[in-house]
């Protein structure tokens, strides 16, 4: 049985030290900014750009070959289009 407020998803935390530049430091103190959630959410969306360019990268030889079929016989719907 999973205790109260507590789920298995929950990411685990891990205290880490961070050099930031101290004007800002202070800066985002002072307006009550969440570091660890600021960094997270900074983080994520990192991550997330460098794991589409890297997927793009990837099949980057799959999409121009889809692009030069397209471009040179159409695409299915194009007789059917009302637009």
């Amino acid at each position: 049985m999973a205790r109260r407020g507590f789920s298995e998803d929950a990411p685990r935390k891990k205290p880490t030290n961070v050099s930031v530049d101290e004007k800002l430091l202070t800066a985002a103190k002072a307006v009550g900014i969440n570091l660890s959630q600021t960094l997270e959410e900074a983080l994520a969306v990192k991550l997330r750009r460098l794991e589409q360019e890297r997927w793009l990268e990837e099949n980057r030889e799959a999409i121009e070959n889809h692009n030069r079929y397209t471009a040179k016989y159409g695409v299915f719907s194009d007789g059917r289009r009302r637009f």
